[in-house]
């Protein structure tokens, strides 16, 4: 979301969904302008515009696949990087380390 104005430990914000009051407790550096990823009404990280433009994409396009329609490029940041794994068990994986 996008902060419009700010109010103490509030904000109004602009989302996808609309305009909500939320609530910036645990983001204390976020002003207007900022963007802000949130969780159940509450700013949870300031992010920048482009990660904000790729997780709206990312939700727009799961919107349209649970209405029935497709991923589109929700996803094209993703695409070209192919499937990675976390460093923890990409290092186990480098030491010769497997499950089987």
């Amino acid at each position: 979301m996008e902060i419009l104005s700010v109010d103490g430990i509030s904000a109004m914000a602009s989302g996808a969904e609309g305009i909500e009051v939320i609530d910036l407790s645990l983001t204390p550096d976020a002003t207007v302008g900022c963007h802000v990823l949130t969780f159940l009404g509450a700013a949870r990280e300031v992010i920048t515009a482009d990660e904000a433009a790729k997780i709206a994409s990312a939700l727009a396009g799961l919107r349209s696949l649970m209405n029935g329609g497709n991923l589109g490029d929700a996803f094209a940041d993703l695409e070209d990087t192919g499937p990675r794994l976390p460093p923890h068990l990409q290092a186990a994986l480098a030491a010769g380390k497997s499950t089987a």
